[in-house]
């Protein structure tokens, strides 16, 4: 593949300036150290063994960090997906979870291919917010059973509700509180560290609140639930063919797609945050969802967790001094060492401590700044945010995001078709009536209230000209109106033609008119362009008046919506 190869060449040119390889090589370690108990974490909040969050994290590094796309992105497990995850895991079982990732790799590929990269960038904002706060919810309820050693509940809605009864437990078993007491101080050190001198704040914070963690539970002796070691060969599971013969299930390929467009949509928003901390190349969107296309199809066929591109270990590439994707290249091999020479030492982390990382990215995931700020400017894209939280918890991810979706088009179909219904009184006793802006079946009863209420013994002219957009419903609607509103024998009502030309219904319109014009013989029908009728002189007190088209200045009632 040409654009590969040129990108590998760019980036090991790069390598050739003096000082380039070791920074890249120093920011490898600080992303591995951020990125090691954040993959641990994850897997184990997805309800997988923890060696399947390392070897997505490896992937990332290995497979991801060769492809072009985003040169200083970095890629894993990431908190985002803990929640479809498990709920995947819960249903389908932990076999089925290679295919289905497996299959969302194939889809971002296809996808990076037709180049539908960018057009992730238009999902509404509202919604992904939305999303984010309702997985940020999700986990931190979630997290907080594990953080007691209590078997969290299946659905969103059931961990919420069984919240008191928790707390409850935990104050009266001894046991309970002790792993509670372990996770609150690992999220308690999360919350602290930024405040700490820069010194002390070289080591990662997760590192660090983990490493405490353990710490405390052996000097002490604490009991509490550890993290249960597989090995890695053997949580390794590729996807058999019966596993690949049930993604032709409703259910899963609903799953698919969720988590396809959870990981691309996460991934994609991520690389325009990072194009914004430096002053590298850019990101190709198309490619970098061919990227991490490829990443998950290699994860589903080790039956490992999805990934996506994480924020939090692209940031702390590029606040480390990364240059190229060495860094991230670097952060894989890294991972793949521990999981290989040293894969005891996850026997001795507290499930507990972990849970508190992930309690502590949950609440991040929640956007208190930007719901603030819409609430203030835009209550309706609040209401779609607080919407599709609440449907995560209470539902599901897919129905949560697909609610988000259908009410941000309700929402923008409704702010686009603004309309404007003017009317002024000529000489002769004509009316003119004139539609300005887009003209929908939303505004159809605003439209009909102002028609309806005209009277019907006075000639009318509806001018529809300063129309941007006239939809087939009002189209038809309005064309009905103007053949039966006017009493017989009054000239019909005179329609010039909007967008798209005649009006439907234009038909039955013409007939009222004929009907008309063999009662009224100086009648006129409906018009196709500007009035032709006369102008009246100046002394009459109509100059320009036949035209059709309606003077701000003239109004004497109209309103905007």
């Amino acid at each position: 593949m040409p654009s590969t190869h040129s990108y590998l060449r760019a980036t090991f040119g790069e390598l050739r300036r003096p000082g380039i390889l070791r920074q890249d090589a120093l920011a490898s370690l600080v992303v591995f150290l951020v990125a090691l108990p954040l993959c641990i974490g994850v897997a184990v909040a997805s309800g997988v063994p923890a060696e399947l969050g390392l070897v997505t994290g490896i992937v990332g590094g290995l497979v991801v960090g060769f492809l072009p796309g985003s040169t200083l992105q970095v890629s894993g497990p990431a908190a985002g997906l803990t929640v479809l995850v498990f709920e995947a895991v819960q249903t389908f079982g932990l076999g089925m979870l290679g295919a289905i990732v497996l299959l969302t790799g194939v889809l971002q590929i296809v996808l990076g291919l037709l180049r539908c990269g960018r057009w992730f960038r238009a999902i509404s904002v509202s919604v992904v917010q939305g999303m984010l706060a309702g997985i940020g919810l999700v986990l931190i309820f979630g997290q907080l059973y594990t953080m007691a050693g209590m078997q969290q509940p299946r659905s969103g809605l059931d961990k919420v509700l069984n919240a008191p009864g928790l707390l409850v437990h935990v104050l009266r078993d001894g046991g309970a509180l002790t792993s509670a007491a372990v996770g609150l101080g690992t999220v308690a050190v999360l919350v602290l560290w930024p405040r700490l001198p820069a010194r002390a704040r070289l080591v990662p914070a997760p590192l660090a609140a983990v490493a405490l963690a353990t710490g405390t539970v052996a000097a002490f002796r604490l009991d509490v639930v550890n993290v249960t070691v597989r090995g890695l060969l053997d949580t390794i599971q590729v996807p058999g063919l019966d596993d690949v013969a049930a993604l032709g299930g409703l259910t899963v390929i609903g799953t698919v797609v969720a988590l396809t467009l959870i990981a691309s949509a996460e991934s994609l928003f991520s690389a325009a945050a990072v194009d914004r901390m430096h002053s590298g190349p850019r990101t190709h969107y198309d490619k970098e969802l061919v990227a991490q296309g490829v990443g998950n199809s290699v994860c589903g066929m080790l039956g490992a967790l999805p990934m996506t591109a994480v924020i939090v270990r692209s940031s702390a590439n590029v606040q480390a001094g990364a240059r190229t994707a060495l860094s991230r290249i670097l952060h894989g091999a890294w991972l793949l060492l521990f999981a290989a020479l040293l894969p005891v030492a996850l026997g001795f982390i507290p499930l507990a401590a972990l849970a508190g990382v992930l309690v502590h990215a949950g609440c991040k995931l929640i956007p208190v700044k930007e719901i603030r700020q819409l609430v203030r400017l835009d209550r309706g894209e609040a209401v779609i945010l607080g919407a599709t939280a609440v449907a995560i918890v209470v539902a599901n991810l897919f129905e949560g995001v697909l609610l988000g979706l259908v009410m941000a088009m309700a929402k923008l179909a409704w702010d686009t078709s603004r309309i404007q219904v003017d009317v002024r009184e000529l000489t002769g006793g004509r009316l003119a009536v004139a539609l300005t802006g887009c003209a929908t079946f939303l505004r159809l009863p605003r439209i009909l209230e102002t028609l309806e209420a005209l009277p019907k013994d006075r000639p009318i002219e509806l001018d529809l000209t300063g129309l941007h957009h006239l939809d087939h419903a009002c189209r038809s609607t309005l064309g009905s109106w103007a053949a039966r509103h006017n009493d017989a024998g009054i000239e019909p009502v005179r329609l010039t033609s909007g967008p798209g030309g005649s009006v439907s219904a234009a038909a039955s319109a013409r007939d009222a008119a004929a009907q008309a014009s063999a009662r009224l013989p100086g009648a006129v029908g409906v018009a196709q362009g500007p009035s032709t009728r006369p102008a009246r002189s100046a002394r009459a007190g109509d100059a320009g008046g036949g035209s059709g088209h309606v003077d701000p200045a003239e109004r004497s009632d109209g309103g905007r919506d």
